[in-house]
């Protein structure tokens, strides 16, 4: 039997037990509950990887305020109970999964002329 933690393992884990002792505790920050950080992380805006891939590639900078105008695009198009929204912006394109909260892919300008976008039930515009 092996010990991990102070429990023991009627096993040994395949990568050994070495890399599991003295695991460090994770903490939440102070004043924030679990619940509080949880939340916090579910509401936030995700990018995936093709996104990512995207924003890099067309060389699409978006700034702190840009993130959070389109977050709240987000919302409101949740609150409209959208499933997947065009969010447009700086004429760029986002498509986003609302109920994940994750930009799918982003389109600037240059790559907009006779692009289709199919999937979506929404649309929303940022005219800030």
């Amino acid at each position: 039997m092996s010990e991990v933690n102070g429990v023991k393992l009627p096993f040994i884990p395949i990568g050994g037990v070495d890399g599991l002792k003295n695991t460090p505790q994770i903490e939440t920050p102070p004043g924030k509950s679990f619940e509080d950080v949880l939340k916090g992380e579910l509401d936030r805006l995700k990018f995936s990887h093709h996104a990512q891939a995207r924003l890099e590639s067309r060389n699409i900078q978006l700034s702190d305020q840009d993130v959070k105008q389109i977050a709240d695009a987000v919302d409101q198009a949740s609150q409209k109970g959208a499933r997947d929204s065009l969010v447009i912006m700086k004429n760029v394109a986002f498509v986003v999964n609302v109920k994940n909260r994750t930009v799918v892919t982003a389109v600037d300008g240059e790559n907009l002329n006779q692009n289709v976008f199919t999937n979506i039930d929404s649309a929303v515009l940022i005219n800030k």
